[in-house]
């Protein structure tokens, strides 16, 4: 009889834990990596919807009811979406679709808005804050005003003056109207010294403390620091008839529906009032002269610009392509390097660098080049026009010779064998087999550089800002002035800013841009037929 022994088991020892299986593995990395999901998701959504309430009550605020309805509602569907189970490509397409809305959406419809009000310059606000900014800048010192002893103090808002008047303690600032202030309460501010009075003065001598909340009764200035006197202003508002007058002149103004109190011989009380005006900005842009005939030459050289640019760097672009593509050329890969160069410079950079190297006194082409002549590159209006073609067609060209080189080297090389064979030359073949076939593939793109080109600030603005100036034109207006340019001068730039005319202007581009790009994908439909 046999007796089997088996190998005695090893035990673990007794100070080490036993290992967890697999399972349980699994089920407390999925636990912690779904509660950390669900914390960061929780955590996320309550910073929206702090952030979405304060924005609601910001616009309620402002009277903008709409706005703050578009707003809750994004609000409510973000936070079902992200709660509710499944519905997982509403989770992916939510951010796209809420960055869509604002920075797309949100900024064509308020331009759209914009171009029917008069909103710019002297009118940038509503009827209230216009009535009280008239009533607080046209003021005088009340005639044989006695002054009031007080101190300037300086508080987390700003400068403030104490006034003690029967007994009573008085603080107000440049918002708040002078009012009675505890004692203990005075403790938030600093008292200014003499030397900081000196130093400060420009603001002490600007401040302006209402003296109640009445604007017509005045406010209170101070050019010491030491002593302060009341002032009332020169127009008197009527809230009953709506309506201001000059106690000094006597002239009657009225809210004719301009957005500003006008006087009989039309006179106009600025600051004014942002109203809707409907159509008035485009009907300015056809019927008034001086925009019209500036919106015509723009429009024209806009369209030269855009046209010349696109065609030179394509044919540019094409020629380099044609060249280096050809196997016989020695060190092909080193010239297609040097071309796409310009491409990696940015378009900006370019145009101030080549600002300075165009400069008429100190430029490198001028000083280098032509050996010390005075020729306006930049000045004069139309090599000014040169200068700016030039310098696109440095930047655009390797985008187009890349685009061709690619185009070209799609095309079989049977088609230009066969064509050999039948006795064609080498420009029946580029001419009637290779582009047109080129043109099915860069047509889109000749389009969409038109669009960009027909749009093209940096190279306009950082070259020439637009100049030289035309001289016979009632805007602001230069010689090399394309429409974006022009709607960026109307808006941004001189003292005078327009946004309602600039907003108008920017959707007749977009209507002009429109058009051309679909007459011209229609055209290119005539080309598909090639494929």
């Amino acid at each position: 009889m046999t007796m089997k022994t088996t190998a005695p088991k090893e035990h673990a020892p007794a100070d080490e834990p036993p290992k967890p299986s697999s399972a349980a593995q699994g089920f407390t990395r999925n636990l912690s990596t779904g509660l950390g999901a669900m914390l960061f998701k929780i955590l996320a959504i309550a910073v929206l919807d702090a952030t979405a309430i304060f924005a609601v009550f910001l616009a309620v605020a402002k009277d903008a009811l709409l706005i703050a309805s578009i707003i809750a509602v994004i609000t409510l569907a973000i936070n079902v979406i992200y709660f509710k189970r499944g519905w997982l490509p509403a989770k992916y397409l939510a951010p796209g679709a809420v960055f869509l809305l604002i920075f797309q959406v949100f900024v064509i419809g308020y331009t759209g808005y914009i171009a029917f009000t008069n909103y710019g310059s002297g009118h940038n606000s509503d009827k209230d804050d216009a009535i009280m900014s008239l009533l607080q800048t046209n003021q005088q010192r009340v005639p044989e005003s006695a002054g009031l002893p007080v101190t300037v103090l300086d508080g987390a808002e700003g400068l403030a003056l104490l006034v003690e008047r029967e007994g009573q303690q008085l603080v107000g600032d440049v918002e708040e109207p002078l009012a009675p202030i505890d004692p203990a309460a005075l403790s938030q501010y600093t008292q200014l010294s003499f030397a900081d009075l000196l130093g400060r003065q420009q603001e002490v001598t600007s401040l302006a403390v209402p003296m109640s909340e009445d604007p017509a009764d005045g406010t209170l200035r101070t050019s010491d620091g030491r002593t302060a006197y009341q002032y009332t202003s020169t127009l008197v508002y009527d809230k009953g008839a709506d309506t201001m007058t000059d106690s000094l002149t006597g002239i009657l103004y009225q809210d004719t529906g301009v957005g500003a109190y006008s006087a009989a011989s039309g006179e106009q009380l600025m600051p004014g009032w942002s109203i809707n005006v409907g159509l008035d900005n485009f009907t300015r842009a056809i019927t008034d002269s001086s925009i019209r005939s500036s919106l015509i030459s723009v429009t024209a050289w806009t369209f030269g610009f855009a046209f010349l640019s696109v065609a030179t760097s394509f044919f540019l672009g094409l020629f380099l392509a044609i060249v280096f593509n050809d196997l016989r050329m020695k060190g092909r890969k080193v010239y297609r390097v040097i071309s796409i160069l310009p491409y990696a410079f940015p378009a900006f950079l370019g145009g101030l660098v080549w600002a300075g190297m165009l400069n008429k006194d100190f430029g490198y082409v001028n000083q280098v080049l032509f050996g010390g002549a005075s020729i306006p590159w930049l000045t004069d209006p139309w090599l000014a026009k040169f200068s700016v073609l030039w310098v696109n067609l440095w930047l655009g060209f390797p985008y187009m010779f890349l685009v061709c080189t690619g185009a070209l080297q799609s095309i079989p090389d049977e088609l230009a064998e066969a064509a050999k064979i039948d006795g064609a030359k080498p420009w029946q073949i580029f001419r009637l087999i290779k582009l047109p076939l080129l043109l099915v593939s860069v047509a889109p793109l000749l389009i969409s550089s038109f669009a960009f080109n027909f749009n093209n600030f940096n190279v306009i603005y950082m070259l020439t800002e637009g100049g030289p100036r035309l001289a016979d034109s009632g805007m602001n207006v230069g010689a090399t002035d394309i429409l974006i340019s022009m709607v960026y001068k109307v808006a941004f730039v001189g003292s005078q800013r327009d946004y309602g005319l600039a907003s108008a202007f920017s959707i007749i581009i977009f209507l002009i841009v429109s058009i051309v790009a679909i007459i011209s994908f229609k055209q290119t439909k005539a080309l598909e037929e090639l494929n």
